[in-house]
């Protein structure tokens, strides 16, 4: 199931035209799977266009903060450790990478909680 996400994100790194169109995507679905933890950020895509585009995506599952930012056709990822909610280790990950830890992540929350399994399935699914 979290297979198919992953092989996703690595299709991703093969065409890099589709950088927008994929992140647009993976926003979507993370603020559908995981609507209290996940923030997008979206700008115009040009001067006064009523049209946005993703420019950042940031989970936050438990004690990890995963970050994305699409600038142009570059996205640029991460994954933060929080304790007390400061920071002390960031990790830039490649976007394949980012995808399947955050999908681990998920999976390890989904054997403790039907919530997270919920989301899980609704992200992959």
């Amino acid at each position: 199931m979290a297979d198919d996400f992953d092989l996703d994100a690595a299709g991703l790194r093969v065409d890099s035209a589709d950088v927008a169109a994929y992140v647009e995507a993976l926003a979507h679905k993370l603020e559908i799977a995981l609507p209290s933890q996940t923030t997008v950020q979206r700008r115009a895509k040009k001067f006064l266009s009523r049209e946005k585009v993703v420019e950042a995506i940031e989970v936050q599952l438990g004690d990890h903060c995963y970050a994305l930012r699409a600038r142009g056709h570059r996205v640029e990822a991460s994954r933060g450790k929080s304790v007390r909610n400061v920071t002390i280790r960031n990790e830039p990950l490649e976007l394949d990478d980012w995808v399947r830890a955050l999908a681990g992540d998920l999976r390890g929350r989904a054997a403790e909680s039907a919530e997270a399994r919920a989301a899980l399935d609704r992200l992959v699914g």
